[in-house]
């Protein structure tokens, strides 16, 4: 694991962030148990329009099952979940997309056999209107059908151009470098057009320079394209350079929240992450 001091704040990119002024996503107590075990307890935490928020903590905090709870995967035992203040909790996965959340998975989850323009045009699914009468029509150049199609190449073109996977554009996804499949997944929650991504370990098997470009990739997410952050990631230096909040969990449980700096000193965090209270020189 990277060590938990090994970035350090001054110079990161940062916005001033108003808490508590404007929420786009916020969670009230969340609690979820399985087969007896509760994975995570009365967790709340608020996330401004317009940051990245990281959640950290060791193996089995609970941060996946965060995500799997806002995107509709599980449903909470009990506690809420606010979009733009709409409550959100028990929709289903199709429709928390729907509403312009979405995200990437810490297993790649693409089709293998098929190329990253096609994966990226999946996502675009919700977007679509063209139903099975309107898509017969899709031979005909001047029908809806095939101007939606253009329509939608034009946006999947767009994401392509911001990730820099002109190159893989056409190859089976099978046959790309692992650190390139990742982007690909990226892009194609991008293609959602989403207002608030979440992002589940992006780094994990890349190489320092591809970790280096997902990192600039991630702060032009959030100020180039105006979409809001939410961060699963275990490499420290990474999460210290570009988040604006950090969570951080243990056994399911909140244990601190605040900024990059309070985190890395804070002792809790500090004994979560190396078993004992250590004190920053």
């Amino acid at each position: 694991m990277d060590s938990l001091m090994g970035a350090a704040a001054v110079g990161r990119p940062y916005i001033t962030l108003i808490k508590n002024m404007n929420p786009i996503l916020k969670t009230e107590n969340l609690t979820i148990s399985f087969g007896g075990i509760r994975a995570l307890s009365n967790v709340s935490f608020e996330v401004e329009k317009g940051s990245i928020y990281s959640i950290i903590g060791p193996n089995g905090a609970g941060k996946t099952t965060i995500f799997n709870c806002i995107s509709g995967i599980y449903q909470p035992s009990s506690g809420k979940i606010f979009f733009k203040g709409e409550d959100i909790t028990h929709l289903k996965p199709y429709q928390v997309a729907k509403k312009g959340i979405a995200r990437t998975f810490q297993n790649i989850e693409l089709f293998s056999h098929m190329s990253t323009m096609d994966n990226l045009m999946l996502g675009r699914h919700l977007h679509m209107r063209t139903g099975v009468w309107r898509g017969a029509t899709f031979i005909y150049k001047g029908s809806k059908a095939a101007k939606e199609e253009i329509e939608h190449r034009g946006k999947v073109e767009e994401v392509i151009d911001f990730l820099e996977l002109q190159a893989a554009r056409n190859q089976f996804v099978i046959n790309l470098p692992y650190g390139t499949r990742k982007l690909v997944e990226l892009g194609r929650a991008l293609a959602l057009e989403p207002e608030v991504i979440l992002l589940d370990e992006p780094s994990a098997g890349m190489n320092m320079e591809e970790k280096g470009d997902l990192m600039f990739s991630i702060q032009d997410i959030r100020d180039d394209l105006g979409i809001t952050v939410l961060l699963v990631e275990h490499d420290m230096n990474l999460i210290m350079d570009i988040s604006d909040r950090i969570l951080t969990l243990n056994y399911g449980e909140r244990i601190a929240e605040g900024l990059p700096e309070e985190i890395q000193k804070h002792p809790e965090v500090l004994k979560a992450y190396l078993g004992e209270e250590e004190k920053v020189a």
